[in-house]
């Protein structure tokens, strides 16, 4: 049967964009999603930008999400934020082991665990990413390195604590370089995730799971790989980063809820 999953079309602007510019960017995304659309959208501004950036999307269906979180609620910890704070201040999402984080600031398989675990208890989504790099794709690694990132992040966790995660999956070789996996191959990987979440947690928590690409979406490429029937959104980077390139990808994401409704419609 078709998927009810409701796609979830994420912008993680990096570390890009003043309080103003982020208050500018986030009232032009929420003018076009209103009161909500048929997919899900959330936005990730810089940490200094949260409190405005939730001001601004006040009253509509966009989500604000966190880029990064700490796996305790506080304590001696310089510099971090904690699922506690980014509650407060008003984040439904959190994005966990992004690549970046994990390259160049030594996000570990275990402590991307910890946060996951510690976001599940204060109700903040994790968006878990997982992705290999070129030269472990070119070693035909790419299963091995991502189920293995899986499989770490949830450890010792179960189905019902689990509920409502998010795994983007992101090739570390397709980020920021214009280059993007062919919608086959993400398929394949997509895939082979949720048969991997089967097996540890059960099919039927499986089928729920969205499993998001993430690697250089734009506008020209958001239909073909929304179209993957595993494929449930985008984690968008720098196309996030205007207006008019991040509501397209938007509408491709509603675009795939509709034909998924209309699929379930004919099959019933």
């Amino acid at each position: 049967m078709t998927s009810a999953r409701t796609p979830l079309i994420a912008g993680n602007w990096k570390l890009h964009n003043t309080v103003a510019e982020s208050e500018a960017l986030a009232g032009a995304i929420a003018a076009h999603v209103g009161n909500g659309l048929a997919c899900e959208v959330v936005v990730a501004p810089v940490a200094t930008s949260l409190a405005a950036v939730r001001e601004t999307l006040s009253g509509t269906a966009v989500g604000l999400a966190a880029q990064n979180s700490h796996w305790e609620d506080s304590g001696a910890f310089t510099g971090e934020l904690s699922p506690v704070l980014l509650l407060d201040v008003g984040c439904t999402h959190c994005i966990i082991g992004h690549s970046e984080r994990r390259q160049y600031f030594g996000e570990t398989d275990a402590g991307v665990r910890k946060k996951v675990s510690a976001l599940l208890v204060h109700k903040v989504v994790p968006i878990v990413c997982v992705g290999e790099s070129l030269d472990e794709r070119e070693a035909g690694k790419t299963l091995d390195v991502v189920l293995g990132q899986v499989d770490a992040a949830t450890d010792g966790l179960d189905a019902v604590a689990l509920a409502p995660l998010v795994i983007a999956y992101e090739p570390i070789w397709a980020i920021g370089t214009g280059r993007t996996a062919k919608a086959e191959d993400a398929q394949e990987v997509h895939a082979a995730i949720r048969s991997r979440l089967a097996e540890l947690k059960g099919e039927s928590w499986a089928t729920t799971v969205r499993i998001l690409y993430g690697g250089s979406v734009k506008p020209a490429n958001a239909d073909e790989l929304l179209s993957q029937p595993d494929i449930d959104g985008a984690l968008v980077g720098g196309a996030s980063l205007s207006a008019e390139n991040f509501i397209p990808i938007i509408d491709a994401g509603v675009s795939r809820a509709e034909f998924s409704a209309r699929r379930r419609s004919l099959e019933l």
